[in-house]
């Protein structure tokens, strides 16, 4: 087997807690690993090290350099638009957008070529990128941009999926209001969404053969149409057509009951229909160690299940837990992928 590339990890928002975490994150895997290098602004960088009192980032030309000294330093490859004006810790500043938007595509640009083994994008704080023409609504859809027009294996999404140790949830849609979900929702959407899960549960996550369970839209699962017609519309009849090909998935559940532990151990991960019915259940469970992972793409790439926090920037508060664990599970995955 031919070794694995280490993780890029992008800075994110500067001003966020970001850069906070991902020192606090090498401070933690810094001697058993996974090793992985950030792509950022290395004067930015230095600086958030020594207000955390650890070493300063080790400055690396390539990605081939980043394993070296590793358990030393951070890994810091420069990103390819620096910084344009000084950082404030809370303050985010749209001036500085061309630089995090810039960590993303050199990260991206890494993995394609395979000079990263996956990518690993701290927060970010979409309302300054949409100030400076981010023309995205999130890291989702700018990476399925950034990555059209390369090959890759299976159905292409973007599918967004949140787990943790005790539940994996898919969306059917992502940045969308809520009525703008419900309008959206139809039954080429949920076979798409279920067959990229699918895929990706057998080739990334080495599950044989997967379970899903579909989430209803409505209170009861619509009460056999009494509380609402979707579920028989749309909803059970993409289920029926999946099963058709072969896909283990249940026909719409109530979603207020689907999510309990003795629920849980029935599948692998639950089709979602829009944004809080998966995220809610994913961060009660376990805030801290939630993992965004986006499915259907040529790259692997996993984040934090959380945002920049500016509240608490540059005050040493910010917990890691969840940027560990996505940086753990992009090795999984880039594991199972080989």
């Amino acid at each position: 087997m031919t070794a694995l590339s280490p993780i890029a990890v992008t800075m994110g928002d500067p001003a966020g807690i970001g850069p906070e975490i991902i020192f606090k994150a090498w401070s933690r895997l810094k001697d058993k690993g996974p090793g992985f290098y950030c792509i950022g602004d290395p004067d930015h960088l230095a600086l958030i090290a020594k207000s955390l009192d650890l070493p300063s980032p080790h400055i690396i030309q390539s990605s081939s350099e980043s394993s070296n000294g590793f358990a030393e330093g951070l890994p810091c490859l420069p990103v390819s638009s620096p910084l344009a004006e000084l950082v404030q810790n809370g303050n985010p500043s749209k001036q500085n957008a061309a630089c995090v938007k810039a960590c993303i595509k050199d990260g991206t640009d890494l993995c394609l070529s395979g000079q990263a083994s996956a990518l690993v994008t701290a927060p970010i704080a979409k309302s300054v990128m949409y100030g400076a023409g981010f023309d995205f609504p999130g890291h989702t859809e700018f990476l399925a941009s950034l990555t059209e027009n390369s090959p890759q294996h299976g159905p292409r999404g973007p599918v967004m999926m949140l787990a943790n140790s005790k539940l994996r949830v898919v969306l059917t849609s992502i940045h969308q209001s809520l009525s703008d979900a419900v309008q959206s929702l139809s039954k080429d959407s949920i076979i798409k969404t279920a067959r990229i899960t699918h895929h990706a549960l057998q080739n990334d996550f080495g599950i044989a053969q997967p379970r899903l369970a579909m989430a209803g839209l409505n209170p009861h699962a619509g009460e056999q149409g009494a509380l609402g017609q979707e579920e028989i519309n749309i909803i059970n009849p993409a289920a029926a057509q999946l099963r058709d090909e072969g896909i283990d998935i249940s026909e719409a559940l109530a979603p207020d009951t689907m999510f309990h532990q003795e629920a849980r151990e029935n599948y692998d991960a639950a089709i979602c229909l829009y944004h809080d019915q998966g995220l809610i259940p994913v961060k009660t469970l376990d805030f801290h160690g939630g993992v965004n992972i986006t499915l259907g793409l040529p790259i692997v790439r996993t984040s934090p299940d959380h945002g920049t926090a500016f509240d608490i920037a540059g005050k040493n508060q910010a917990n890691p837990d969840s940027l560990i664990a996505a940086i753990q599970q992009a090795a999984s995955i880039s594991e199972y992928r080989q």
